[in-house]
């Protein structure tokens, strides 16, 4: 089932997400949808807290991305690795490696792209969708995909790396996304 994403201003985009267990309610159901949900919309990466559940969990795939690479990229990232995985519980061990400008953007947030800059590496302790624990280093554009989810579900969104100046910027843009005045290929929920 295709889940509506939260847009931003709904506090659940700023709550830390909880832990989870094997016995979280319909998890696998869950995941599904969220999958189903990221391939709608044309996202390459989702957060739980963007299907509106507070949890520690997202999910990437970078498969697309990359396949999808022009000769200017294969030249930028000769190594990249692409992943389509689910990440549960995740916790961020180290970040490391030259910081980089990326321009992104988030189905939260439609219509804004922004440069943000990150850090090359990140290892993370994870597990996966059968609760097997995992340790892992990410590289390039699959680190940062990572990053990004890994920061909904911190709370954090990918507009707080930006100046004041450039929040400013896009302020009537952020107010009109809270208040409903988007319009967007895929199903949002708006705060109330």
């Amino acid at each position: 089932m295709i889940l509506p994403v939260v847009a931003y201003g709904h506090p659940v985009l700023r709550k830390v997400g909880e832990e989870i267990s094997a016995a979280y309610p319909d998890l696998d159901k869950l995941i599904a949808d969220m999958w189903e949900t990221v391939y709608n919309s044309n996202g390459v990466g989702l957060a739980a807290p963007q299907v509106n559940r507070a949890i520690r969990l997202f999910i990437v795939d970078t498969v697309q991305v990359v396949e999808g690479f022009d000769d200017e990229d294969r030249r930028k990232y000769p190594n990249e690795q692409p992943i389509k995985q689910v990440f549960i519980n995740a916790r961020r061990i180290d970040e490391t490696g030259d910081v980089w400008a990326y321009n992104e953007g988030c189905l939260s947030i439609p219509k804004v792209r922004e440069d943000i800059s990150r850090k090359r590496h990140i290892r993370l302790r994870y597990m996966d969708e059968q609760f097997t624990e995992h340790e892992k280093d990410f590289y390039g554009i699959t680190a940062r995909v990572i990053q990004h989810e890994y920061d909904h579900i911190d709370g954090k969104l990918f507009i707080d790396y930006l100046s004041l100046l450039k929040k400013r910027l896009i302020k009537k843009k952020l107010d009109d996304i809270s208040s409903g005045k988007v319009k967007t290929d895929y199903r949002m929920l708006f705060p109330k």
